[in-house]
C-alpha cells in the first residue's frame, strides 16, 4: 500500500526530501521489524484486555503438572496480535506484487483462521458446558475436527507447491557468469528476458552464443532435483512429487510448531530464532554476489520477502513479553498453526527444505515424541493388555516438566537447541 505512495513521493523528491530512503529494502526491513514490535507490544495489552473482557480463557486440563493451575483463564487467541503485528507491516511496506510477498500473506491468513476457528469452537464448548452445568473437561468438545483442520493444510500445500512449480515470475539461477541480455527459460519453459548469464555447474543449454549459459528448468534448478525420485518415464509428473512433499512439509512442521505450543514462551521463542535462520537464507540466495561466493541457487525477487521475515521475527520477539514466564497470553492455535505454516513456506521458498529436519530439530523431536509415545502406547497395550510409556509424558517439554524442571529452564534450553541447530544449518552454506 504505502510501497506505492513511495514510489510516487520518490519521483517527486525535491517536494519530499530524504524519501528515497525508502527505496532500500535494508530501510524498508527495519521499519518493518520496529513497526511489528511496536504492534505486538503497545497494542498488545489492549488485546489482552479486550479476551479478559470478554472472557476468552484457556481452559487447563488437570495433567499434574507444576503451575497448571496458574493458568487457568489466562486469554487466549493471542495469536491475533502475531498476525496483525505480520500482516500490517509487510501491507503497508512490502511490494504487494511480489508473487512471494502474496504466498506468504496467503499462508499467514490461510492457517491462522483455520486456528482461528479451532480456538473459538473450544470457547464456545466450554460456554455451552458452563450454562449446563457440564464439566468442559468431561465433554468431547475439543475445537476443530483433526481431519478438518489436515484438509485446510493439505489444501494449503497445494496452492504453495502449485504456485512455486507453475508461477511464470518463479525463476531460479546459478552462479552467475556474465552480463548480458538473454532469454532463458522459466520453470514453464516460457523464455523471459533477462540482464544476467548463469551456469549451473557443468550443465550447459545453450552454447551457440558467447558467454551464454542459460538456467535450466526449475525442477533441474531445484537444490533438490525431485525428478531423480521418479523414472526417467515419469519425468513429466514430477510436479505431483513435488505438491505431495511440499503438503508434507507444511503439515508436519504447522503441527509441529501447534504441539510444541505447551509452555510459556517456548513456541514464539523457538519460531523466532528460526525466522533469522530463514532471513539470512533468503538474503545470501537473493543477494547474486553472495550465492556466487557460496555457490548456491541464486533466486531472483527475494528481496521483498525479507520485509516479511523482519515483521515476522519482530512479532515473534514482541509477542514474548507477554507469552514470556508467567504468561500473560497464550497465542493459541491461531498463532501456533500460522507460525509453522509461515516457517515451512519460507523454507520451501528459499529452496533449504531438506534443512528443516536441522533448523527445526524442536518441532521434529516434539512431533517425534508424541508419535512415539502413542505408537509403543497402543502396542504394549494391544500385546500385554495394558499401555506403557516411554516418556513420563508427551509432548518432550511435558515429560521434563515431570521431571521437576521449571518450564521457563526449558524453554530457554529448547531455544539454545534451536540456536545450535540454526547456526548448524547456517554452516552447511559453506560444507557444500
Amino acid at each position: 500500500m504505502l510501497y506505492q505512495l513511495f514510489q510516487w513521493m520518490t519521483k517527486e523528491s525535491y517536494r519530499f526530501p530524504g524519501i528515497g530512503l525508502f527505496q532500500f529494502i535494508t530501510f524498508r526491513v527495519l521499519l518493518a521489524l520496529i513497526l511489528s514490535l511496536i504492534i505486538t507490544t503497545v497494542y498488545g495489552k489492549r488485546l489482552i484486555l479486550f479476551l479478559q473482557k470478554r472472557q476468552l480463557g484457556e481452559s487447563i486440563r488437570e495433567l499434574g503438572l507444576q503451575g497448571e493451575k496458574q493458568k487457568q483463564g489466562t486469554p487466549t487467541m493471542g495469536g491475533i496480535i502475531i498476525l496483525l503485528a505480520i500482516l500490517i507491516p509487510t501491507l503497508l511496506l512490502a511490494n504487494l506484487d511480489k508473487v512471494y510477498i502474496r504466498l506468504m500473506l496467503l499462508c499467514t491468513v490461510w492457517l491462522g483462521a483455520i486456528g482461528f476457528i479451532d480456538d473459538y469452537l473450544k470457547i464456545k464448548s466450554k460456554r455451552i458446558a458452563k450454562e449446563k452445568g457440564i464439566d468442559y473437561k468431561k465433554t468431547n468438545e475439543d475445537g476443530l475436527a483433526g481431519k478438518f483442520k489436515i484438509f485446510g493444510q493439505l489444501m494449503l500445500g497445494i496452492i504453495v507447491g502449485a504456485t512455486l512449480y507453475f508461477n511464470q515470475n518463479v525463476v531460479v539461477k546459478r552462479e552467475v557468469v556474465a552480463n548480458s541480455e538473454v532469454s532463458i527459460l522459466n520453470n514453464k519453459g516460457v523464455k523471459i528476458k533477462y540482464d544476467t548469464i548463469s551456469v549451473d555447474g557443468k550443465k550447459r543449454i545453450f552454447t551457440n552464443a558467447k558467454n551464454v549459459i542459460t538456467t535450466i528448468p526449475f525442477v533441474k534448478g531445484h537444490e533438490f532435483n525431485y525428478a531423480r525420485l521418479l523414472p526417467r518415464s515419469l519425468a513429466d509428473y514430477t510436479y505431483i512429487v513435488y505438491i505431495i512433499i511440499v503438503i508434507f512439509i507444511v503439515t508436519a512442521v504447522s503441527n509441529g510448531a501447534n504441539i510444541t505450543d505447551g509452555l510459556d514462551g517456548l513456541a514464539t521463542g523457538v519460531s523466532a530464532i528460526i525466522g533469522i535462520c530463514l532471513g539470512i537464507f533468503a538474503y545470501v540466495s537473493g543477494n547474486i554476489k553472495f550465492a556466487e561466493y557460496l555457490n548456491i541457487m541464486y533466486i531472483p525477487n527475494l528481496g521483498e520477502l525479507s520485509i516479511f521475515i523482519a515483521a515476522f521475527v519482530g512479532a515473534c520477539v514482541g509477542f514474548l513479553w507477554y507469552n514470556s514466564y508467567p504468561a500473560q497470553v497464550f497465542m493459541g492455535d491461531t498463532g501456533s498453526l500460522a507460525l509453522g505454516g509461515i516457517i515451512a513456506a519460507l523454507a520451501i521458498i528459499v529452496r533449504k527444505e531438506l534443512l528443516i529436519p536441522i533448523f527445526c530439530i524442536v518441532f521434529l523431536i516434539e512431533n517425534v515424541s508424541v508419535i512415539i509415545q502413542v505408537s509403543y502406547f497402543k502396542y504394549t497395550k494391544r500385546k500385554y493388555g495394558e499401555g506403557r510409556r516411554v516418556f513420563l509424558m508427551s509432548p518432550l517439554h511435558h515429560h521434563y516438566q515431570k521431571k521437576g524442571f521449571h518450564e521457563s529452564k526449558i524453554a530457554v534450553r529448547f531455544w539454545i537447541v534451536t540456536i545450535l541447530s540454526v547456526a548448524l544449518a547456517i554452516v552447511t552454506l559453506k560444507l557444500r
